[in-house]
């Protein structure tokens, strides 16, 4: 017999977001997420993470891998890392960001060091710049578990736009 194991969520309107990134610069813009004021993205949402700590050209996000992202072996999908890895490069990039700037993943690679599962428990993930250009950026990034284990890394280019 299967279970019948259901998930249902919720996000707001992401044009609140897009409104507000013309206005604020990325730093004001993170923090208005983590204090509440802006809503978490909907990717964020729905995959059980958000934004807890920003810093100009660093951010945090925490999340708790649950059995919704396991693979059929019973690892969290290794799309999760790429996932929160990007996230918290990409968005360490839009911290140093002007108001009305945006920018977008050029590309990125990560390294699983060690699996997750939906026992894993609440895991972190760090993302730094490295270098910040007119045009480009680079940013590397890190997941850990609640002992300080690392669980991933990886780097990312990213476009700056105008």
């Amino acid at each position: 017999m299967t279970l019948d194991r259901t998930r249902s969520y919720s996000w707001d309107d992401p044009q609140i977001s897009f409104d507000a990134a013309q206005r604020l610069d990325g730093l004001a813009f993170m923090h208005a997420i983590i204090a509440g004021e802006l809503p978490q993205p909907p990717i964020a949402r729905t995959l059980g993470f958000e934004l807890i700590e920003a810093e100009k050209g660093r951010c945090v996000f925490a999340g708790q891998p649950g059995e919704f992202l396991l693979n059929p072996h019973g690892a969290v999908h290794g799309g999760y890392f790429g996932v929160l890895l990007d996230s918290a490069m990409g968005c360490a990039v839009g911290s140093t960001l002007a108001a009305g700037q945006a920018h977008t993943t050029l590309e990125y690679k990560i390294n699983t060091v060690r699996g997750m599962t939906a026992a894993t428990g609440l895991v972190r993930t760090e993302g730094w710049v490295v270098h910040a250009g007119r045009r480009t950026a680079t940013a590397e990034g890190r997941i850990v578990d609640a002992k300080g284990r690392i669980l991933g890394h990886g780097n990312t280019t990213c476009i700056i736009l105008s």
